[in-house]
């Protein structure tokens, strides 16, 4: 397990709450309500991580403290929370607190099994994209074909800028993303080395799916 990486466009934290948590969303002991409670707190770290160089501001105008006047900000550029169903809601509450003004927009694509290859099921897309930035939800990046398939899908989309928070992903899967994707900024809590032939990640934090919501695994 390591959570380092070379690519200058993934940000692993090394925060140790960041750490701590990961540690024990890993456990096999956890309940539904443990694992969701956690990768909740896990994404309220990260996403300090993902918002602290977003801008520029803009002026609210002058405003008044119970002291004195003052000159308001807010973000000027304009987002979208883009949570990968099911497992991606685990993160929305997180992010939705940090930028309760986005736009959401879900979409559903699923790993089929037998080629590990991505499934698109739902997208619900408007016409025209009008926000300046995606920021994608999904707590594993395993071989990363799912998150390809979504950058993909935002690209085809027209957003000029995306972000991907995950909360663990195999080394071979956010290498390969962050190569081909150069101009998108992956924030992962963790990278793991191992990735077997089942395109699982080793020790990884399980099927994210079946934790979040109590369901058995197929």
């Amino acid at each position: 397990m390591s959570s380092t990486t070379t690519s200058s466009n993934v940000f692993a934290s090394s925060h140790p709450l960041v750490q701590q948590k990961v540690a024990e969303l890993r456990s096999a002991a956890n309940t539904p309500r443990q694992v969701r409670e956690l990768t909740d707190a896990i994404g309220r770290l990260l996403m300090y991580e993902v918002t602290r160089d977003m801008g520029p501001l803009e002026s609210t105008g002058t405003h008044a403290s119970p002291v004195g006047a003052y000159e308001g900000t807010r973000l000027r550029p304009t987002h979208a929370l883009v949570p990968i169903l099911r497992s991606g809601l685990a993160l929305l509450g997180a992010a939705t607190d940090l930028l309760p003004d986005a736009e959401i927009r879900h979409l559903g694509l699923f790993r089929e099994e037998a080629t590990l290859t991505p499934v698109e099921y739902y997208n619900k897309l408007p016409r025209t994209c009008a926000v300046d930035e995606c920021i994608v939800l999904d707590p594993m990046i395993a071989t990363g074909g799912t998150a390809d398939a979504a950058i993909q899908i935002l690209r085809h989309w027209g957003v000029p800028s995306i972000r991907f928070v995950a909360v663990c992903a195999s080394r071979k899967g956010i290498d390969a993303l962050a190569a081909k994707h150069p101009d998108v900024s992956f924030y992962v809590a963790a990278v793991d080395d191992v990735l077997n032939a089942r395109g699982l990640v080793v020790p990884g934090i399980g099927d994210c799916g079946d934790r979040l919501n109590n369901t058995a695994a197929s």
